[in-house]
């Protein structure tokens, strides 16, 4: 399975990094604490991971978003993500700044309104600033068709942020997969659903 291939890589990385004692968690930007910290951004530095995550991209999109007409990566961490879909797909890419510049837009790149387009996220924690860069777009009067992310942790916060925004979201693979991989390989014991809030 893709999700396990996805986790499994990530691990080997270290893109994907676990602490079992309570003591020594990561503290994330957002004040959460967790056993569990995932940077994304390492996997451009390794060409067979990043491939084998574009081509996942470009399965979940044909499957559940085929008539999609631009790729969008939100900034920064998405954009190369993007890149490399939009190159296997041959479609055109944009991408989000996370604020307007002074003296333009925020959304890059060449677009004609009321066009189709999926959004290309690394990492889905509380889903704040992936719905942001989705209604940006809406208010450029693009179409977001959902938004596409590596993977997420799985928090409630972030599924109800999509859901009152009525935005589809996805990832090839989560933080349910990750523990159910750890447990099986012996890699942690129990250490339950700890960032379930």
């Amino acid at each position: 399975m893709l999700d396990r291939e996805i986790i499994k890589a990530l691990l080997d990385i270290k893109a994907v990094e676990l602490r079992v004692d309570k003591e020594n968690w990561f503290t994330w930007a957002s004040g959460i604490k967790s056993p569990i910290y995932c940077d994304n951004r390492l996997t451009m530095s390794y060409p067979k991971i990043r491939k084998q995550i574009a081509e996942g991209f470009v399965k979940k999109i044909k499957e559940l978003y085929p008539n999609v007409d631009y790729i969008v990566g939100t900034a920064t961490a998405g954009i190369p993500h993007a890149a490399w879909i939009s190159d296997i797909m041959d479609l055109p890419m944009l991408y989000v700044r996370g604020s307007a510049k002074d003296h333009g837009n925020q959304i890059e790149g060449k677009y004609e309104k009321g066009k189709k387009v999926v959004v290309i996220e690394d990492l889905i924690s509380t889903g704040k600033s992936s719905v942001l860069a989705a209604q940006a777009l809406q208010e450029e009067g693009l179409e977001v068709l959902g938004v596409i992310a590596i993977f997420s942790y799985n928090l409630n916060k972030a599924k109800e942020k999509f859901d009152e925004a009525k935005i589809p979201f996805s990832t090839l693979t989560n933080y349910d997969v990750l523990l159910e991989l750890a447990k099986e390989t012996g890699l942690i014991g129990e250490i339950g659903r700890a960032v379930q809030q």
